[in-house]
């Protein structure tokens, strides 16, 4: 057990052990171990590069702190017991053990605010990848489901009454948006939080020539925290994760409340799987959905993580306090169980069975076709008000007689409005209401199939601004489309000065793609280097490619995006119009005369207008 602190000297006597026990955070910080050894490595080497450690030892520290996380990886949990007050305190101490006095010298110019502050952002950052991965197998696990019942058919429902019928399909596509749209929150929450607070010190930055730049790159980075009081004092992305967390199992509790009432004996449109239900202790027949019931009952409890969080920064005074070791146990926590929901509601999915007849039966229930059926006056030449009265009318008769509007007699129909003729029945039908709704985001056969093709493209793909990883793959791609004569050949170096101005589309952890927006200084925005892997069998990424730069241009106020392309089939297909050449002085000048093409080429020029 340990009881040396980091800050002992100034302290005649240690902390009692009911403050001891108050303060300690190593029994729930102990699983930053990985990021804090993590951290400590790349520390040795910037220690290195302003002379307080020498080369040998920097790598004995190094080959130590590696040494000390394979001893740990297989039972991190351990560490929680091992008495120290944090974790790194705890990691300091085996170094010691390790190397002596020489683990004594790592911690020379960093404090633990930054080094927590740093830890902790390396961990969300590992989490940000594992749960965007957790939500793509909930939402191919929704478009599974789609494609296995498109021919299910449940009523839509509005203020808890059955509204319109809609494909069971399309009710399943409408998690998937929810969920895409959390997958692009997190997405854009890694922007902020992949910044590096180390070199921040205590809280007015260190005192050595650390170069913060390049020690944040070293850790996978986009660049270092710019304010030292921020860098040490800042949770927003806490905030932010914890935020996202929340209003994804908001979505979660909703679907969750969805399947258990069409779970349920009064709807019978679904049955749960065995393994995800439990029975009762009392009455043999039952059959709980108790997995769906803890996914709607957990969201109280990760929003109240964000709702802790929040009131801890509340009045928070720069730079760091003690408060801010509240950031880790509620963080935890959330993700935790956002990660336990995501994963059980797909098995909830993977085993569901759909009753298609009682669907069918209640979709066609409850007046459905009203609304359909005032189409219909509206297509004779009733003004919708009016269709809307006499079809009120003819409801009331219908439940008068206790029968759907499609089973009264025409006569009846046509004491109401008189141009009501036989085609009215067809008009009726199930399969019409379906069919009719062919507008874009509509409930039809056509336009759920197209939706869930895309949906299934986009799973495969995903679209991403580059960094320095992707560089040999990029210079790849750059080289076989310019060996081939579809790009402009560039330099390794070029490609490295311009990887900001880079997208890349990535399938399975590979990149696959790649597209740059180069601005002239005229504004002007060129489309460059657009190709993809000739043996990815992935359709769909040129056009994704595009689609990402465009949204940059947008963001950046351009007003128009151009292109000289050999295959403007495609560039017409992303609404990309002709012009001519002489429009584009600014590329003429850069590329075109350089070309040795120049005099007989091929290539037509495009662009898009944003403005």
């Amino acid at each position: 057990m340990a009881d040396a602190k980091l800050w002992g000297g100034r302290f005649a006597n240690g902390p009692s052990e009911a403050f001891q026990a108050f303060n300690d955070s190593l029994p729930f910080d102990y699983v930053l171990a990985e990021q804090d050894i993590q951290g400590s490595i790349a520390w040795a080497d910037a220690l290195r590069q302003v002379g307080v450690l020498t080369a040998q030892e920097c790598n004995q520290l190094q080959q130590a702190l590696q040494q000390l996380w394979q001893g740990l990886k297989s039972n991190p949990s351990a560490i929680a017991k091992a008495g120290d007050e944090d974790i790194h305190s705890f990691v300091e101490r085996e170094l010691v053990t390790l190397v002596g006095d020489l683990g004594k010298k790592l911690h020379t110019g960093r404090s633990r605010n930054d080094q927590v502050a740093t830890d902790l952002r390396l961990w969300c950052r590992q989490q940000v990848t594992d749960l965007t991965r957790n939500l793509s197998d909930l939402q191919q696990q929704l478009a599974l489901l789609a494609e296995r019942e498109i021919d299910a058919v449940i009523p839509g429902y509005t203020h808890l009454q059955r509204a319109q019928p809609v494909l069971f399909s399309h009710w399943a596509l409408a998690y998937v948006e929810m969920l895409k749209r959390d997958q692009e929150r997190l997405t854009d929450a890694l922007k902020r939080l992949n910044q590096s607070p180390l070199g921040c010190g205590a809280l007015a930055g260190t005192a050595y020539a650390i170069d913060r730049r390049q020690l944040a790159h070293q850790l996978g980075f986009d660049q270092p925290c710019l304010n030292s009081l921020d860098a040490v004092s800042d949770r927003d992305y806490v905030i932010e994760l914890l935020s996202t967390a929340s209003l994804s199992m908001l979505h979660l509790s909703r679907l969750a409340e969805d399947l258990i009432f069409y779970n349920s004996g009064e709807a019978g449109f679904i049955e749960l799987a065995d393994d995800v239900t439990s029975g009762s202790s009392l009455m043999p027949q039952k059959k709980n959905p108790d997995a769906l019931e803890l996914v709607r009952g957990k969201t109280g409890r990760v929003t109240g993580a964000l709702m802790a969080m929040t009131m801890t920064l509340k009045s928070l005074p720069l730079a760091y306090n003690k408060d801010l070791q509240e950031d880790k146990e509620g963080l935890f926590d959330a993700f935790k169980h956002w990660r336990a929901a995501l994963q059980i509601t797909s098995q909830c999915l993977s085993g569901l069975k759909v009753n298609h007849q009682r669907c069918r039966e209640a979709a066609q229930q409850g007046y459905a076709n009203a609304t359909e059926l005032a189409d219909y006056l509206v297509a004779k030449g009733v003004p919708f008000r009016q269709a809307h009265h006499q079809v009120g009318e003819l409801v009331q008769l219908a439940i008068s007689q206790r029968q759907p509007l499609e089973a009264l007699a025409l006569s009846q129909m046509q004491r109401v409005n008189a141009n009501i003729s036989e085609d009215v029945y067809e008009w009726l039908s199930l399969e019409s209401l379906l069919s009719k709704r062919q507008a874009l985001g509509g409930t039809s056969r056509q336009q759920v199939t197209s939706a869930l093709k895309k949906v299934r493209q986009q799973q495969q793909i995903s679209v991403r601004d580059a960094n320095l990883s992707d560089i040999d793959a990029i210079v790849g791609l750059v080289g076989h489309w310019a060996m081939a004569g579809e790009n402009l050949p560039r330099a390794k170096d070029d490609i490295i000065h311009s990887i900001n101005e880079f997208a890349v589309t990535e399938i399975d952890g590979q990149v696959m793609g790649c597209a740059s927006l180069y601005i002239y200084t005229t504004g002007l925005a060129e489309i460059r280097s657009l190709g993809v892997n000739p043996k990815s069998s992935v359709k769909g990424q040129g056009r994704l490619l595009v689609e990402k730069l465009l949204d940059k241009a947008r963001q950046l106020h351009l007003k128009r995006v151009i292109v000289l392309t050999r295959v403007p089939d495609f560039f017409e297909q992303q609404n990309f119009s002709h012009c001519s050449k002489d429009t584009l002085p600014e590329k003429v000048m850069k590329d075109c005369e350089l070309c040795p093409k120049k005099a007989s080429c091929d290539e037509l020029a495009m662009e898009f207008r944003l403005m």
